[in-house]
């Protein structure tokens, strides 16, 4: 296997609702939903960066795919995390997302290894660090 991802793929509990808050709320660029044509089709993408995209999938509709039963949603599965270049970038994307409808669950502030990161969950409890490395230089 080699070391590349290119889609990751989170379940959501409403297509549009989620959609909204990807697109209208975060910013995120999509074309919408596509695939509502087919049975357990329906799915929204959004480009991140180059090479990258994030999918929202109805809950019901990954568990039919994979054939397993759904199981309970949890925050703690995983997180996903959006670098970004300042701390002050940290604090615009944590209010843009409380806007949006986040749970803002921790607010940003001071890390013990010297950045500084926050947390919040989309409207199905995914949870998202926003945080600025000072270690780590990335191109916009």
């Amino acid at each position: 296997m080699k070391p590349r991802i290119t889609v990751i793929t989170i379940c959501v509990d409403d297509l549009k609702k989620s959609l909204a808050f990807y697109h209208d709320g975060l910013g995120l660029p999509t074309r919408g939903i596509v695939g509502a044509e087919f049975e357990h089709g329906a799915v929204a993408f959004f480009d991140l960066q180059p090479g990258l995209k994030l999918a929202i999938w109805p809950r019901a509709n990954i568990a039919y795919d994979a054939g397993i039963p759904p199981g309970d949603p949890s925050a703690t599965e995983f997180t996903l995390g959006h670098n970004v270049a300042s701390r002050a970038e940290v604090d615009a994307v944590m209010e843009q997302a409380g806007k949006a409808g986040a749970i803002i669950v921790k607010p940003a502030q001071d890390t013990f290894w010297g950045g500084y990161s926050g947390y919040f969950k989309d409207p199905d409890g995914h949870l998202w660090e926003v945080v600025w490395n000072p270690q780590w230089e990335f191109s916009e």
